[in-house]
């Protein structure tokens, strides 16, 4: 599965993305934020991650930078289960934070999950993670005033996570123009 933005290509992990994946993923300063998932940060570990099947339901993507040169890996996106819900987590590399990068990916995964029958999808965030509060706000997601302790490998601690939620049927979508027509598989 795919998925094409106005500047980013979101695509499935290949084995080639291992040099550039290692060297994301070995900023602490990244690290620090995942809390959804431990991403893994050795080669064995990623070359692991990349090969396993996935849900189709529960599609993962990395973010490219579509640009002259080709695609530059800038991060990652994906859906998972978490207890009963499904949950968005996703990440961007340090130097392309600030860019809007983040809310243009999750948006388009918002529309894939749409298309895919997901009625409703949550987020968290570190509470010190206000970055994070508004690329899931400007995406539609709500806040729901809950917190859950969620545990960091690159904290190596729980912290408290601000727990969101996206209702996939609300008419906001449909405004922020998350729908079936700007998803492609």
């Amino acid at each position: 599965m795919f998925i094409r933005t106005e500047r980013l290509f979101l695509r499935p992990g290949w084995p080639e993305d291992m040099g550039e994946l290692l060297d994301v993923l070995g900023e602490d300063a990244m690290v620090r934020s995942i809390g959804v998932s431990a991403l893994p940060r050795s080669a064995s570990a990623l070359r692991e991650y990349i090969a396993r099947p996935r849900d189709r339901l529960l599609p993962h993507f990395f973010i490219n930078l579509r640009d002259d040169a080709g695609a530059r890996l800038i991060g990652g996106i994906g859906l998972g289960q978490s207890g009963g819900d499904v949950e968005l987590g996703y990440w961007i590399a340090r130097q392309h934070r600030g860019r809007g990068y983040a809310a243009e990916a999750v948006k388009a995964v918002l529309a894939e999950a749409r298309m895919l029958g997901h009625r409703e999808i949550v987020a968290l965030h570190f509470a010190d993670n206000e970055a994070s509060a508004k690329v899931l706000q400007s995406s539609g997601f709500k806040p729901t005033g809950e917190t859950r302790a969620r545990f960091s490998v690159g904290r190596g601690a729980e912290g408290q996570a601000r727990l969101y939620v996206a209702t996939l049927a609300d008419k906001l979508f449909d405004m922020l123009g998350v729908g079936p027509q700007r998803a492609a598989a």
